[in-house]
């Protein structure tokens, strides 16, 4: 087997997720009740035997590494295991953060030339999948190519939002030669989007950057190497056909956890072997779940330290999520410890850690003809979303398409009757 260095991009946040990401990088948002998205890369990277891995991050980073710890959780703590997480430092200028996804790698070659790796695996922390990446390693290699990057098919009208590779006939094979590559182009090309996974042969991928480091702006692999790269190296294009969750919006985060449910699964966490740090949140440390005797529970993912007294269908119920007597909730994420009380009524919501909504509130059951305009895409499909630790007084109505920020008390709310497409912080 080659020896393999990877990288997890899990730095950011984006405006996108609004209030989710205030306190936490993207990489480290809840998913699936137990899990953190970053769950995903890392426990592909287990099973893949990959295991001396270097995460870069940068924005508010504790969450990560609370929940990263040791590495032990993934089977990366030991001798020739381990897990580093690697934060901009202070270098030659006064604030040498991470400008871009090439610039982050760029800022630790010296990780690169401690460990002296054959291949450096360079990956995005923030998307829901399972793959083997041993047979990308294997294609690669067959290929004898200097870099290889993930991609998959993607319907015509989302194209543009992602990079897109142009790949010569694949004749069976799982990819082919690069032809071109462009970064979210206005008058797309192909459908084949990245996935944000690149292997790169270790001495062609410090040529790069040696190459591009200097420059003051962001480097971005997408953006700024790969299109260049194509007409001067051997560049190979992957091919994945398995499920893909994304998680850049609101609506897309709310989407892949509803791939939770239904007929013909998409996301089989069990199947998948996906592991997580259940010291995190004191998970582990959580009593079973209770169901009451008059609940009424319909396609919903319990995790441990919940009780159930109330009606829940298609939802997903973190540790500790209370539902009491005679409350209902659809459709909707309820983060760690989030309380609905009596006869409330919630409806495609997003709740951060420690929400409380009082007794017969409405949540997201009003008029949704309003968009929310604050978000850089508009939010107009009717979610709404609770920032941390925020408390609704009782009987408070809530529209579709709102945003409430974090730690709002119940006597920080001027009305009782919030529009839709709200905004209240």
């Amino acid at each position: 087997m080659a020896d393999i260095l990877a990288f997890v991009l899990a730095g950011g946040r984006v405006d996108e997720l609004s209030v989710l990401t205030f306190d936490r990088p993207k990489s480290a948002l809840p998913f699936a009740g137990n899990y953190r998205v970053i769950d995903f890369a890392l426990s592909n990277l287990m099973h893949a035997r990959i295991r001396r891995v270097g995460i870069l991050s940068q924005y508010r980073s504790a969450s990560l590494i609370t929940h990263i710890g040791t590495g032990s959780s993934w089977d990366m703590a030991g001798r020739r295991r381990q897990v580093t997480l690697l934060p901009p430092s202070t270098g030659q200028k006064n604030s040498d953060w991470y400008k871009g996804t090439a610039d982050a790698v760029a800022h630790n070659l010296d990780f690169i030339y401690e460990n002296s790796p054959d291949l450096v695996l360079i990956l995005s922390g923030d998307h829901i999948y399972r793959m083997d990446y041993q047979r990308l390693i294997q294609f690669h290699q067959k290929q004898k190519a200097d870099v290889t990057a993930g991609f998959i098919k993607v319907l015509p009208q989302e194209s543009h939002r992602f990079g897109l590779g142009v790949m010569e006939p694949k004749e069976g094979r799982p990819g082919g030669r690069l032809i071109s590559y462009q970064e979210k182009p206005s008058a797309p090309q192909s459908e084949w989007a990245s996935l944000t996974i690149y292997l790169f042969r270790t001495e062609v991928l410090l040529e790069i950057l040696k190459q591009t480091h200097p420059h003051s702006e962001g480097i971005e692999f997408g953006r700024d190497i790969f299109p260049s790269m194509v007409h001067q190296y051997r560049v190979f294009g992957y091919t994945f056909s398995g499920y893909w969750g994304y998680t850049r919006t609101l609506d897309e985060y709310w989407r892949t956890h509803m791939d939770l449910f239904g007929a013909g699964t998409k996301i089989n966490l069990k199947q998948w072997q996906i592991r997580t740090n259940l010291e995190h949140e004191r998970i582990q440390e959580r009593q079973p779940a209770v169901i009451g005797p008059d609940a009424d529970l319909d396609q919903v993912l319990l995790t441990y330290g919940c009780r159930v007294e109330g009606t829940v269908k298609r939802s997903i119920l973190f540790p500790g999520v209370q539902v009491e007597e005679g409350a209902v909730v659809e459709d909707s994420i309820l983060f760690f410890d989030t309380v609905v009380e009596t006869g409330a009524l919630v409806k495609k919501t997003i709740t951060d850690n420690g929400v409380r909504i009082g007794e017969k509130a409405r949540i997201g059951d009003g008029d949704k003809i309003l968009a929310n305009q604050t978000l850089p895409q508009p939010l107009s499909s009717g979610l709404t979303v609770i920032g941390r630790n925020t408390h609704l007084p009782s009987r408070i109505r809530v529209g579709g398409n709102c945003i409430l920020y974090p730690f709002l008390e119940e006597n920080s709310f001027e009305s009782m009757e919030i529009p839709s497409g709200a905004t209240v912080s």
